[in-house]
């Protein structure tokens, strides 16, 4: 351990003397790594426990799951698949059935199948505030004990568990690769959140319970027309089975192979964040202060070619998150604020950036190295 720590001094001094000048990109993508690494290597003795007790704890709840692995470890990473079982408002018994089948349900060609057993019992067990953090974490803990990709991470449910991927499918976009809903309600789920997320549905026509049969297939008519009205945007697909009532045989069960198709992109050209009763403060590479993360508001912003274009924004303090994956940092970056210039230099990259964002999201696509603030219309610069 001392000749570990005294190499990660060293490897840091570098920085420590440039970062009154800026860091180069060079530099940047060097310390990320190392920051990175050093988050790991503290997140893990946790993860390794959690994992090997599969129960996640957060504050007085408890979120237990169980796990198999198949097929052969890939070059870039096992892919997760977590899978939301049924029940909702009913005994823990009849809840922890639902728990037991959705362990069987369904098998990938490879990947880790991790089956959680929802924290309550209550109608909305899926979609509580607190599932969020539970499932940050067990991603985390994925990636960390079993060489989890966190580009290849899926989100898929049935029934009540069909619900929570209906709610958290849109607003955790950003942690998954694709989603499958089988024989949910989406209830007020954001949909125009899912613009870079793959998304696909399972329905029976006779699942009239809810009026799930209609309400899904409305879905799906919207995405079509968001998918016509933005290019490149909306992925989706839609199953309907007519001969089936809310079981539907197994037939939903090619979601898996279409998933596997996606990878996740962290850093998509367009994002679109409106945001669900449950809030965030990070939306892929936006971000809001926790006090500005509020119910209905949206931003939608682009970026290409060194200009990000913010079209629509309702928060008072909306923060872009930058990094030289998503913009070139050593030319100027162009702010267009609803149809003005409002911005045009250059960003320096900042080690307080890059160590707020690996501590704040933990993840390996989440790192940024700079950060422009829009108050009002107005621009501001974090910098060093």
């Amino acid at each position: 351990m001392p000749y570990r720590f005294l190499s990660v001094l060293i490897l840091l001094l570098p920085f420590q003397l440039s970062a009154q000048k800026g860091l180069s990109a060079k530099e940047a993508a060097s310390y990320a790594i190392v920051a990175f690494q050093k988050a790991l290597d503290i997140q893990g003795p946790i993860a390794a426990r959690e994992w090997q007790e599969k129960v996640i704890k957060y504050d007085t709840l408890t979120m237990r799951f169980e796990y198999k692995i198949t097929g052969q470890k890939p070059v870039d990473g096992r892919s997760l698949y977590i899978s939301l079982h049924g029940g909702g408002n009913a005994p823990g018994p009849v809840n922890d059935q639902q728990w037991e089948n959705q362990q069987g349900l369904y098998k990938p060609e490879e990947g880790v199948y991790v089956a959680p057993r929802a924290p309550t019992n209550t109608w909305n067990l899926w979609h509580e505030s607190h599932i969020d953090v539970m499932l940050d974490e067990l991603i985390l803990d994925a990636v960390i004990t079993e060489g989890v990709n966190p580009d290849k991470v899926y989100l898929m449910g049935y029934s009540a568990g069909g619900d929570g991927t209906f709610q958290l499918a849109p607003r955790m976009a950003d942690r998954f690769a694709a989603a499958a809903m089988m024989a949910g309600h989406p209830g007020d789920a954001q949909i125009v959140s899912l613009r870079n997320l793959p998304f696909t549905l399972f329905v029976g026509a006779q699942d009239n319970a809810y009026n799930r049969n209609g309400l899904v297939a409305q879905w799906g008519h919207m995405l079509d027309s968001l998918e016509k009205l933005d290019n490149g945007g909306y992925i989706h697909d839609l199953h309907v089975y007519k001969e089936h009532s809310h079981w539907m045989f197994r037939k939903d069960t090619i979601a898996l192979p279409w998933m596997a198709k996606y990878k996740r992109n962290p850093l998509p050209g367009k994002v679109i964040w409106k945001q669900d009763d449950r809030t965030h403060n990070y939306f892929y590479w936006l971000e809001v202060p926790p006090a500005g993360a509020i119910k209905n508001k949206e931003a939608i912003v682009g970026v290409k070619d060194n200009t990000i274009t913010i079209e629509k924004n309702d928060n008072d303090t909306l923060i872009i998150c930058l990094n030289d994956k998503l913009v070139n940092l050593n030319k100027n970056i162009k702010v267009n604020y609803l149809g003005k210039q409002v911005f045009n230099s250059k960003v320096s990259r900042s080690i307080a950036v890059i160590d707020e964002t690996v501590h704040n999201r933990k993840d390996a696509g989440f790192i940024f190295y700079a950060k422009l603030t829009i108050i009002n219309g107005k621009v501001d610069v974090q910098g060093i």
